[in-house]
């Protein structure tokens, strides 16, 4: 059986924020995928009466919304930097657009598009996309759910068969009277679109994933129209003129202050909303179970340069500003979208609907659009965000900006938002809480929050109330110090050890985080983040270009352990030694220097009882090892210490793995040779084709290597079962098996779950280790593994 067979084809990762699409090899014809065409099918769906709905919205010509669909469709997908991203009139954009068209008229208002996207294309050529991602997500998802209220509001009045107002205070004040003058037709329609968009998508079961093809805003408007045709009911419909009247743009009339306020508006929506809109979309993309090979991240400054020239082409021929749009990026993603030709196929189909279905799309009633987009701007203030920035204490921010986008303007009400959160940075940095209290004869010294300049006065009042002599204990429960804090505590502390003081600072949790005076001619610090660093004696004491002596760096470690840690660890390691060791886990990794068991686990003494060995093998019971040293610490640790679970770590680069695929068959048997025969069943395992391979959430393993590395975890995993002693804990139900992967090169850590597609074999799955749910929910399903 062959030793390794690359059945799986790794392709190289692509590089963030590339310019242009893979090139196709000479010769070879264009095609478009099939997933492709069926995505555009199902955007264009929700597309049509989005587009309509926010076109009436804005009080702009209903053709306007078709002519903007279409152009962001084609010219923003072929030129912009997400692929998957989808482009057309925006909801978003909906109360900046009708203020326009309220004080500037339609084809100064399409102007004022053309110029917005001249400003788009000059930001995109500056490469400063990216900064506008600093602007704070409390601002931004303020602002849209201001937007979101201002549409709600505003389509309220429609829905109930009036007219609204261009304010939102003025639609507020009017709504008493709108109420006691219902028209019943409009309202029985809005009521049935806004049903079916709340119920369609909750059908259950086998029926309801197959009424889900089908688009709940489309379904919507396309029953209230046939509702409303078959009644009789006398309400406003759509009105398509002829496009031969079509306005285009014109040169822009009006104030210039006003005429820049107005494309500077444009410009800031249009922009933030794309770019996060196509981060959006490229996390939505990585959650994929399959992504496809040729769908790139985002380049975000040709995401600008795309926006930008839609808009340009957009306000020309008379279409509403173009942005990128939430709900149809994410079908498109969900239909299966695997490049950029599905986001211009949907613009394509916009036109030929705009050109051959005008007839249709004129029985729709205004009322239905009304619902539809009235339910959008609800969405739009999300109890996710709320929730989330709440969290962060954001809140006044997010109040702040969306009052101000609801009842002043965008642009005000952004601007009002950007000084509140910078207001409450400027508070959070300047709110340092500092205290003093004598515990135990030991003076203790608080500061709660971030030391800056402006609490140097209270920290250095506060520290010298710790009489001279005296233990401190000074408590930094922050995460920021600036220079003047600094040495403000650096020369107190050096000023007190002088007189014969103790000090010892700390961070939150008591760790030790400050460098004694004692050490302050070592370059060798136990609190400076770990490195495989070569420390210097001075000078003086070697002669320039001698080699250190052997045994100096030993004993320079021993005497700093004695005179740093030893202090803080003897009073743990005495209860340990009264008690005796009860680790929780057997932790069997390989012995290659890199991997430290302690800084990738975050354990101390007593946490693990670990065994090392070349390559993390597991010998299987009565194995011609010549060597029970695993055997006999495996039995050790279940049947003695009783731990309650074992973990196999395998890590990246492995030699072990590198000479079980490279050394060939015969030779001498040295010991290694000798020891490597227990990593055989991998190797056969890795070749064989009845089993799937074990791999990594999100990527294919990078070599040969890899994929060893990988599938010895979880070979090992069968190997511990085949122990007595484990397969005996293992069926009484208190003992859990885990497997893991650290990657040397990323620092970063990968646990054994499980993943079942109904097409394929199961695949075991290394699942990165990051945020603490990812965390828990890898811990969940590796319990369950392992059961």
């Amino acid at each position: 059986m062959s030793a390794c067979v690359p059945t799986r084809p790794t392709d190289p990762a692509p590089t963030p924020g590339a310019d242009t699409p893979p090139t196709r090899p000479p010769g070879k014809r264009f095609r478009i995928a099939g997933a492709d065409i069926s995505a555009s099918i199902a955007v264009f769906l929700i597309a049509l009466p989005l587009s309509l709905g926010i076109a009436l919205a804005t009080g702009a010509p209903l053709q306007a919304g078709l002519v903007a669909a279409a152009v962001g469709g084609i010219v923003a997908g072929r030129l912009g930097g997400s692929p998957l991203q989808v482009s057309g009139p925006a909801a978003g954009l909906t109360v900046v657009t009708a203020d326009l068209i309220q004080r500037f008229g339609w084809r100064t208002t399409c102007a004022i598009t053309v110029l917005a996207g001249l400003a788009q294309l000059g930001l995109g050529c500056l490469r400063v996309a990216r900064s506008a991602l600093a602007v704070s997500p409390a601002v931004v998802h303020g602002m849209l759910a201001g937007i979101g209220v201002s549409i709600a509001v505003a389509q309220l009045h429609i829905v109930l068969g009036g007219t609204p107002q261009s304010a939102v205070i003025d639609n507020l004040r009017a709504l008493p009277a709108q109420l006691a003058d219902l028209h019943p037709a409009a309202l029985s329609i809005s009521l049935l679109t806004l049903a079916v968009l709340l119920l369609w998508p909750r059908i259950p079961g086998r029926a309801g994933r197959i009424a889900r093809v089908v688009p709940a805003a489309l379904v919507s408007v396309a029953l209230a129209t046939g509702v409303a045709s078959a009644a009789g009911f006398r309400v406003d419909q759509v009105e398509l003129p002829s496009w031969r009247s079509h306005a285009l743009a014109g040169l822009p009339e009006g104030p210039a202050l006003g005429l820049v306020a107005a494309v500077l508006t444009i410009t800031l929506v249009c922009s933030v909303q794309s770019l996060l809109g196509a981060v959006a979309v490229d996390k939505l993309v990585s959650k994929q179970p399959d992504p496809h090979r040729d769908v790139r991240r985002s380049d975000l400054n040709r995401e600008l340069l795309g926006q930008g020239s839609a808009n340009i082409v957009s306000g020309a021929l008379g279409g509403l500003p173009v942005a990128g749009v939430a709900v149809r990026s994410t079908a498109n993603v969900r239909a299966g979208a695997v490049s950029r030709n599905s986001t211009m196929l949907h613009g394509v189909w916009v036109v030929v609907a705009a050109l051959l279905l005008v007839p249709v799309l004129e029985l729709i009633p205004l009322a239905a659009l009304a619902a539809l987009v009235m339910a959008v701007g609800i969405q739009m203030v999300s109890l996710y965000h709320i929730r989330t920035i709440t969290r962060h204490r954001e809140i006044l921010v997010y109040a702040v900006t969306t009052i101000g986008v609801a009842f002043i303007g965008v642009l005000q009400g952004v601007a009002l938002g950007v000084a509140v959160a910078v207001a409450v940075a400027l508070h959070r940095l300047a709110r340092t809480r500092i205290t003093h209290e004598v515990r135990d004869g030991v003076h203790h010294v608080r500061a709660r929050g971030q030391l800056t300049f402006l609490a140097v006065p209270r920290l250095s009042r506060t520290l010298h109330l710790v009489p001279q002599g005296a233990d401190a204990v000074v408590e930094l429960d922050g995460s920021f110090m600036d220079h003047a804090a600094y040495e403000s505590l650096q020369c107190w502390q050096d000023e007190h050890t002088a007189h014969g003081g103790g000090v010892e600072i700390t961070g939150r949790d008591g760790t030790r985080i400050a460098e004694p005076a004692s050490a302050s001619h070592s370059c060798c610090r136990p609190w400076t983040p770990w490195r495989n660093h070569h420390c210097d004696r001075p000078q003086e004491e070697q002669g320039a270009g001698r080699p250190r002596p052997s045994g100096y760096q030993l004993a320079s470690g021993i005497s700093a352990f004695q005179r740093d840690t030893a202090p803080h660890v003897r009073g743990e390691l005495a209860r340990l030694a009264r008690e005796g060791q009860q680790p929780a886990q057997l932790f069997l990794t390989c012995a290659d220097s890199r991997v430290v068991t302690s800084m990738i686990t975050s354990s101390g003494p007593g946490d693990l009882f670990v065994v090392r060995n070349v390559g993390n093998l597991v010998p299987l019971p009565g194995a011609e090892s010549g060597d029970d040293s695993v055997g006999a610490a495996i039995e050790y640790a279940v049947d003695v210490l009783k731990v309650r679970s074992i973990t196999v770590c395998g890590h990246s680069g492995c030699g072990a793995m590198q000479a079980l695929l490279n050394t060939p068959p015969g030779g001498a048997q040295t010991p290694l040779r000798r020891w490597l025969r227990h990593g055989l069943p991998s190797l056969e395992r890795v070749g064989a084709q009845d089993r799937a391979w074990a791999r990594l959430s999100g990527r294919a393993p990078a070599d040969a290597v890899e994929q060893l590395c990988l599938t010895n975890v979880v070979q090992q995993l069968e190997h511990l079962k085949a122990h007595d002693a484990v397969a005996r804990r293992l069926a009484e139900g208190d003992l859990e098996l885990h497997g893991m992967y650290f990657h040397v090169g990323e620092a970063q850590a990968y646990l054994l779950t499980e993943n079942s597609d109904a097409e394929h074999l199961p695949d075991e799955v290394f699942a990165q280790v990051a945020p603490t749910a990812l965390v828990e929910g890898v811990r969940a399903e590796t319990r369950r593994a392992s059961a």
